[in-house]
């Protein structure tokens, strides 16, 4: 295993670390969005 090859790795799995990391917080900042329509809605005045 060359030392180019070892760093192609490591920058392959931090792309990896990064895009799943995004793909959480995008995830949980959309439920909490969709949350706070929910939470807003059942305490509106009708």
């Amino acid at each position: 295993m060359t030392t180019k090859t070892a760093d192609g790795e490591k920058w392959k799995e931090r792309g990896v670390m990064l895009r799943v990391f995004v793909y959480v917080f995008a995830t949980h900042a959309f439920a909490g969005f969709v949350y706070l329509l929910f939470y807003l809605g059942q305490h509106a005045e009708k």
